[in-house]
């Protein structure tokens, strides 16, 4: 996938658990991160997946640690990079 300009697009799928109780304004507050381009709900060990899209893995990072875990209700997150084969 590449971004409008051309380069390359780093791409990242964050798995998120959340305290109960805390889900919907959780999942609200995430909406509103211009770099999620998706964001679902899921069952079993973890919440939501949300999909990231930045110009860098390093950017990336920095929207999981700064942006996504900064929430109040947000207990842990996993993080898995795009690769290309």
């Amino acid at each position: 996938m590449y971004a409008g300009s051309g380069a390359a697009t780093a791409i990242g799928f964050v798995l998120i658990d959340i305290e109960p109780a805390h889900e919907k304004d959780v999942y609200e507050h995430l909406l509103k991160i211009d770099h999620i381009v998706e964001l679902y709900p899921l069952f079993g060990e973890y919440d939501l997946i949300a999909k990231v899209e930045a110009e860098s893995y390093d950017a990336i990072g920095n929207v999981v640690v700064s942006e996504i875990r900064s929430i109040e209700g947000v207990k842990a997150t996993k993080t898995l990079a795009r690769m290309s084969l």
